[in-house]
């Protein structure tokens, strides 16, 4: 514990359902410490995660209503989280701002256009599939070869990021992701990659307009100065290109992990008697692509039971905590069980800012994983489960790699 008697979170969140237990042993909501030193409150239980997010007294502007937001430039190992919150997009808006920056976006994502998209989705799938059936490899890793290419090739053909600019795209949003080194260096490689990938797929776009979605925003911004400002399309390309593939890798990976690590609820799904929508539910509740995410802000002063969390602090959205409630799920909440049917979990947000590639990211989970069991029966892994490692972020939660022998 820190000197202020806050809880430090492991920046590399190795123990993500350990570290979510021992906070929820102290209360609905803990005083933490993120990387570097920035303090905030962690929710530990469903009720209260869902209670704040829905609360029309909690913002995500930090420019409005965070006390220590002019303190950024005071403390250099703050730097990491301005990839989180020093951003001008519908995830670091308030209110009508959220609203109208939302509207731009989210026509893009709806069901009925997600549909549109399923046989590109299935064409990659197969693609990929075959590429690992290829290998003369004993042991691959289908987070490398499957799980992470299958999202990134689908959000970079959306956004029209051509193919000079994809590698780059891929390494910062790891960047941003990786909360294990909060130090003035990383913030500012973080912010210069910010500031060369995203306007130089802008400018490519300008220069060569398409059918994507990065064109669409630059013809907003053009026609219509008041609706984008240049800030808030860079920025929300950034998010909505890094949302749109990191969340899903850890998806497909997250379940692959959970079934290969427990052969009755993978011989359950294969028979038939669990269904894939299940197994992505209780992926999404057990192990949240996202653990928890910076930052939100109390308008006014809150009274969490018998704890007030200041108006001008900030709060972190816990989801992690969330899934693992026991409160919520009962004794075993710990543990994976397809057959719970946790449709109601908190991993893809509540409320307005609830995220709008959800239809998507079910959509490719809900390709990708049958086509892989299906493909490979013997699919099994090549560690055991206690091996594998998480990546390094209290943010992010999946797993750096997942090695499995294909064959018998």
């Amino acid at each position: 514990m820190t000197a202020a008697g806050r809880i430090p979170l492991d920046p590399f969140g190795a123990d993500i359902a350990a570290e979510a237990a021992r906070l929820r042993a102290l209360g609905p909501i803990v005083p933490v410490e993120l990387p570097g030193g920035i303090p905030a409150w962690a929710p530990t239980g469903y009720d209260t995660l869902r209670d704040l997010i829905l609360d029309p007294r909690v913002s995500k502007d930090p420019r409005r209503h965070w006390s220590l937001w002019g303190e950024l430039a005071d403390h250099p190992s703050w730097g990491w989280v301005l990839g989180w919150v020093g951003v001008v997009n519908m995830f670091s808006t308030y209110g009508p701002e959220h609203a109208r920056l939302r509207k731009l976006v989210a026509p893009s994502f709806t069901l009925r256009r997600t549909e549109v998209l399923r046989p590109r989705v299935e064409a990659m799938t197969a693609e990929l599939l075959e590429a690992l059936a290829a290998s003369d490899e004993e042991v691959v890793d289908v987070r490398a070869l499957l799980a992470l290419p299958l999202p990134m090739r689908m959000v970079c053909d959306l956004f029209g990021v051509p193919e000079e600019l994809r590698e780059t795209t891929g390494r910062l949003v790891a960047a941003i992701m990786d909360t294990s080194d909060p130090t003035p260096e990383h913030a500012a490689f973080v912010q210069e990659q910010i500031g060369t990938v995203l306007p130089a797929l802008i400018g490519y776009r300008t220069e060569h307009p398409g059918d994507d979605l990065t064109t669409e925003l630059i013809r907003v911004r053009d026609e219509d100065g008041d609706r984008l400002s240049d800030a808030e399309l860079l920025y929300t390309l950034l998010l909505v290109i890094g949302a749109g593939f990191e969340t899903t890798v850890n998806l497909i990976g997250n379940a692959a992990v959970a079934l290969l690590s427990d052969p009755a609820q993978l011989a359950a799904v294969r028979s038939g008697a669990v269904g894939w929508d299940a197994v992505i539910d209780e992926t999404l509740r057990v192990h949240p692509s996202i653990a928890a995410l910076p930052l939100r802000y109390a308008v006014a002063d809150i009274e969490v039971g018998e704890v007030t969390v200041p108006a001008g602090d900030a709060i972190i959205t816990t989801y992690a905590a969330a899934g693992l409630d026991p409160a919520r799920y009962g004794p075993d909440a710990a543990v994976f069980d397809a057959g719970r049917g946790a449709d109601e979990h908190l991993s893809f947000g509540v409320g307005v800012h609830r995220c709008i590639g959800a239809p998507l990211a079910r959509m490719e989970a809900l390709t990708a994983l049958p086509a892989l069991f299906e493909r490979f029966p013997a699919i099994r892994l090549a560690v055991p489960p206690e091996e594998l490692r998480q990546v390094p972020s209290f943010i992010a939660f999946g797993w750096r790699e997942v090695p499995v022998r294909l064959r018998g």
